[in-house]
């Protein structure tokens, strides 16, 4: 297989519709490639790039991604940098990526407390490549190395990294913060010898478990495959992989949340604690599953994002609030 150019990655990235679509709105994107050529276990045929368009009217706009074929971070700088940075992991199931809800809102949110973001634009499981089980966590593997990397050119705090996911995306951040140092690719230059752990995990109605009662079939099938051994599932449930390096967590589910039960959180955090972690749980009354940023202020889960901020400024990720 011949593998293009750089230049021809980047140019073929910029003719996407995602790009296009940004052009459109009168945004320049910054974008990162994970990956000096194509992915690892590229199938011969990549993936076709395709954006779902679920609501254009002002201010909600909703886009859907799949065929991710070059997965990329997209940058998102503040007005006021503060030095901490996160990498927002948008959910979908493992199918596609809810990219506005999931991904630009939280990045509007953190941008304005002061904090660098990267979205990350993950490879999807079933579209081909030959390790379908792992191919998102070593992108989220690379992403993080990457923005460490790049730590003084982005004038952040190479220890104040966070990985924040949400759905499918919170499985994925649970499992970055679980498995960091993992090998699942074969090491592409000096970024790959540098830490992949995030120092704080924020993990938003994520699936957690792939092998109880409660686990979310169709993240599971999408990741694993509908033919999936009862190993391969435990492998991937999050919950049996926490550890003692486990970095601070904070989790928040609705309590009637119909997708993805919050057993799932609950797991986790009984997990984390039992390693002797610091975590924190938040489940609330209403909310449903996929509430992002955008609940009504009258639903209990629209609050989460001043909870965190403070169990964030906790831990060092962000400066305390100062009162009047």
């Amino acid at each position: 297989m011949t593998h293009p150019t750089r230049r021809a990655l980047l140019a073929g990235l910029a003719a996407s519709p995602l790009a296009a679509g940004a052009v459109a709105a009168g945004a320049t994107e910054e974008r990162i490639l994970l990956w000096p050529g194509l992915p690892p276990g590229a199938p011969k045929a990549l993936p076709k790039p395709k954006v779902e368009l679920k609501s254009s009217a002002v201010g909600v706009r909703v886009r859907w991604l799949s065929g991710i074929d070059l997965p990329w971070l997209a940058v998102r700088h503040p007005e006021h940098p503060n030095g901490a940075a996160a990498i927002v992991i948008p959910g979908g199931g493992y199918r596609f990526l809810s990219w506005d809800r999931e991904g630009e809102a939280p990045a509007r949110w953190l941008t304005g407390l002061g904090v660098t973001v990267f979205i990350l634009a993950y490879r999807l499981p079933g579209e081909g490549w030959a390790e379908r089980a792992t191919a998102p966590l070593a992108d989220a593997q690379r992403a993080l190395r990457l923005v460490r990397a790049h730590a003084r050119r982005y004038a952040i705090d190479p220890a104040r990294i966070a990985a924040l996911g949400f759905s499918a995306g919170g499985h994925l951040a649970a499992s970055l913060a679980t498995r960091h140092g993992e090998r699942l690719y074969r090491p592409m230059d000096a970024t790959d010898r540098i830490a992949a752990r995030p120092d704080l995990a924020a993990l938003l109605y994520p699936v957690i478990s792939m092998v109880e009662s409660f686990a979310h079939v169709g993240s599971r099938d999408a990741l694993l495959g509908p033919d999936a051994t009862v190993e391969a599932a435990r492998t991937a449930s999050v919950e049996t992989r926490v550890g003692p390096d486990m970095p601070p967590s904070f989790l928040a589910h609705g309590a009637d949340d119909t997708q993805v039960p919050p057993a799932n959180s609950i797991a986790m955090f009984e997990a984390i604690r039992a390693a002797g972690g610091p975590a924190a749980l938040h489940l609330f009354e209403d909310g449903g599953h996929g509430f992002g940023l955008h609940l009504p202020e009258t639903m209990q889960a629209a609050a989460w994002p001043q909870i965190f901020e403070r169990f964030a400024a906790r831990h060092g990720f962000l400066a305390a609030r100062r009162t009047p």
